[in-house]
């Protein structure tokens, strides 16, 4: 046992409640009484499996010390529990991750009369105000709390808490001032302690945020963490070396498309899994599952994936399936991770979602279209352009436009690609149809999803002109926009 004798457990129990009640007559033979309970995780809202519950002798006496571990309904219970005051609490690694502080509770055992215990780790609004405390708002008298993100960083492989290591959270904020729209790119920097802990205080409630872990070399990918609206979340982050390596085509190719040299992130991990339709639940044949900037796999009439050679740590999976709108899923590349299912919706499906929201409006103007164009900051074409341009497939009109470039990824797909505004070079830019954002089209992707013959507009941007809805926290690209008729 980690923690020995109670009074020196690290975290214990939270938010106890404890009342008396007549012991069931199954019990009258025993010398002493039953201590039961349910320990919960009120953060999640669910029972919480596998915590060591301790009872201890308030007079010290170890020889009556007893622990025993909460069921997956979290229930509990000690038999025989001799007449004396007792202390009362548990143990689980989350409460490392949480970062809260012990708390003891006194249960006092008279006669033969059971007692019930329910212990548990608080809420989400608890801990924040734990966690971070309470500020006062702009306005006089008004107490507000942001948001907390806290968690714990480890090394992989091991598991160790990693100290020292640089969490970075930031988030788009968008203000209408009357002197025209007003852009901020907030961010939240914290290093971890000697136990890998870290706490992002006063975040944003109820939308995304973009965490990053980093030490030296070592970097976790960037993932979106969506931040409940209750304030509070919880998540861990992995810290694993990837190596560098240079990806180069060999093929003699007629084309223009050659590949050119780029560098793809490999390390010592694997992931594996299966991609389904939502819809059935059908095997998604012939997949593509890719962990991001790294390699990747595809899925078996089984819908089963695996990936070798990838970087260890916290990652983004990208799938994608002809016909399906793409995912972006983060994923902790370790040993002994489980499998990740991943469902896939039909981009119909997603579409149609959103024309139900937009049937009230649906002429080109209300997008904002010509609006933006008036600004002559990007790139805007028509229904009538693409005609006049003789455009067959959407993907064509992206080979002539400048500033503009289809070129093939490390696994031989067409993708456009937009030149960066401050000379770094080319970049994918986020990708909307209809407003609704994709992720990492491939050229024929984007040609199945936006048939050419149906698109009513496209406007194309680089960083440095991006208007602010289209922009994604540190991207660094630009944005092509599709509007269907």
């Amino acid at each position: 046992m980690r923690h020995g004798i109670l009074h020196a457990v690290a975290s214990l129990a939270l938010c106890a409640r404890v009342a008396a009640a007549q012991a069931p007559a199954a019990a009258e033979h025993l010398a002493g009484t039953v201590v039961s309970g349910t320990v919960r995780d009120s953060v999640a809202r669910a029972p919480l499996g596998g915590a060591w519950v301790q009872l201890v002798a308030s007079d010290g006496r170890t020889e009556s010390a007893r622990t025993v571990m909460s069921d997956s309904l979290g229930r509990y219970a000690f038999d025989d529990v001799p007449d004396g005051r007792y202390s009362l609490g548990f143990f689980h690694p989350l409460l490392d991750s949480l970062g809260i502080e012990p708390r003891l509770h006194a249960v006092t055992i008279v006669g033969r009369r059971a007692v019930h215990a329910d212990l548990g780790i608080p809420s989400g609004a608890t801990l924040n105000a734990m966690i971070c405390g309470v500020r006062s708002g702009k306005d006089s008298g008004v107490v507000v709390n942001g948001a907390a993100v806290v968690g714990v960083v480890r090394t992989v492989p091991g598991g160790a808490p990693a100290a020292g290591v640089t969490v970075n959270g930031d988030w788009l904020e968008i203000s209408f001032t009357p002197g025209g729209i007003d852009r901020r790119r907030p961010r939240l920097v914290v290093t971890t302690g000697s136990n890998g802990w870290f706490a992002l205080c006063n975040a944003p409630a109820g939308g995304t945020m973009f965490l990053i872990a980093s030490r030296g070399a070592d970097s976790t990918d960037m993932i979106d963490a969506e931040v409940p609206a209750e304030g509070f979340l919880r998540r861990d982050l992995y810290l694993g070396a990837a190596r560098t390596v240079a990806v180069r085509d060999t093929t003699t190719r007629a084309d223009s498309l050659a590949l050119r040299p780029q560098s793809m992130h490999v390390g010592d991990g694997r992931v594996r899994g299966t991609v389904v339709t939502v819809e059935g639940e059908r095997a998604l044949t012939g997949a593509q599952v890719r962990v991001a900037e790294g390699p990747m796999s595809r899925a078996d009439n089984r819908g089963e994936w695996f990936v070798g050679n990838a970087p260890l740590g916290t990652r983004v999976l990208e799938v994608h399936a002809v016909g399906f709108y793409p995912l972006r899923r983060s994923v902790d590349v370790m040993d002994g991770a489980p499998p990740t299912r991943l469902a896939l919706s039909t981009f119909k499906a997603v579409l149609d979602t959103v024309k139900i929201v937009a049937k009230s409006a649906p002429k080109l103007l209300d997008t904002g279209f010509d609006a933006r164009r008036r600004t002559g900051m990007g790139t805007y074409l028509t229904a009538e352009d693409l005609v006049r341009r003789g455009v067959i497939e959407t993907s064509d009109v992206f080979k002539n436009l400048p500033g503009v470039r289809i070129e093939l990824d490390t696994m031989g797909q067409a993708r456009v690609m937009v030149r960066s505004a401050f000379g770094n070079g080319w970049c994918q830019p986020a990708t909307y149809i209809d407003g609704l954002r994709m992720f990492s089209l491939s050229a024929d992707e984007l040609d199945t999803m936006a048939r050419a013959k149906n698109v009513r507009a496209i406007e194309v941007y680089n960083e440095a002109t991006m208007p602010p809805q289209f922009e994604i926290g540190l991207s660094g690209c630009g944005a092509i926009v599709i509007w269907m008729k």
